[in-house]
């Protein structure tokens, strides 16, 4: 089997509770990793710190990172990547719930297709219970799907992805760009000749509800979308066409109230 790293970021606002089933779910799969590469992004509040302690205590192949301070999810993931053992590297969040055999579908996919650079997943979304899903993000399988699909929405979800860190790094690793660190990286992979693939199952349990609806809305946010698109513009990922629908849709979405777009998420932009 082929050895594979975990790469999880934390920082102060997440809830020890949410953490520790995180990190549950990811020692409790039916291929173990070899190593988990835990950034701690910033000083932790002691109940994070408490959980990070009792885990590592627990599982030798818990490789804690920390930074003196908060320097954002792309910074603290290119610090992590730097410690990762291994070219196949695992995306993790700190708040989100594996299904048991993630890490093992992908492992199989590398394994009988060695041209893919990055594999990810499906996700559903809940809010309290992971067994009361209240959406489910699909997205499409083949290269050529995603291909085509990117240019309208991320065509790859960021938590379920396993990746060669070797591709990644070939692409410039992550970079600043307002909570959008991940489409701009898949954009300069494929820009760069990376190949995608996403298997057509769910992979990772994610927190959404109206929490998540709230953190993707906003001014800021609103301004970093323009210039992504921009950005994929100078780069011949999209036409003029797909740029003025793009920034038309992505901001007014953006802007909406809170409410209204946790319905188009849940509604409209899920299945």
């Amino acid at each position: 089997m082929v050895h594979y790293s975990i790469l999880i970021s934390v920082y102060h606002r997440e809830q020890p509770e949410f953490l520790e089933t995180a990190l549950s779910s990811v020692f409790d799969q039916t291929v173990l990793p070899d190593e988990v590469v835990l950034v701690k992004d910033g000083p932790l509040t002691p109940g994070l710190d408490a959980v990070i302690s009792r885990y590592a205590a627990l599982h030798p192949e818990l490789h804690v990172i920390t930074l003196p301070e908060n320097v954002g999810l792309g910074a603290a993931l290119n610090e992590g990547l730097k410690h990762c053992s291994y070219d196949l590297v695992a995306r993790m969040d700190s708040d989100d719930i594996c299904v048991n055999d993630r890490f093992e579908r992908q492992l199989n996919i590398f394994s009988q297709h060695p041209e893919y650079d990055i594999v990810g997943g499906w996700i559903d979304e809940f809010s309290n219970d992971p067994h009361c899903p209240e959406a489910v993000r699909q997205l499409p399988e083949t290269h050529e799907e995603i291909g085509r699909f990117f240019r309208i929405r991320s065509p790859v979800n960021h938590v379920t992805v396993m990746f060669r860190r070797s591709a990644v790094l070939a692409a410039g690793g992550y970079q600043p760009f307002y909570l959008l660190e991940d489409y701009w990286l898949w954009g300069r992979m494929l820009h760069n000749g990376a190949r995608f693939y996403n298997i057509p199952a769910i992979l990772v349990h994610v927190r959404g509800g109206n929490a998540m609806a709230a953190r993707r809305g906003g001014w800021k946010y609103a301004v970093s979308e323009v210039k992504l698109q921009r950005a994929f513009l100078r780069l011949g990922l999209i036409g003029y066409g797909t740029f003025c629908t793009n920034v038309i849709m992505r901001f007014t979405v953006r802007i909406m109230p809170n409410r209204l777009r946790t319905f188009v998420y849940q509604k409209l932009l899920r299945k």
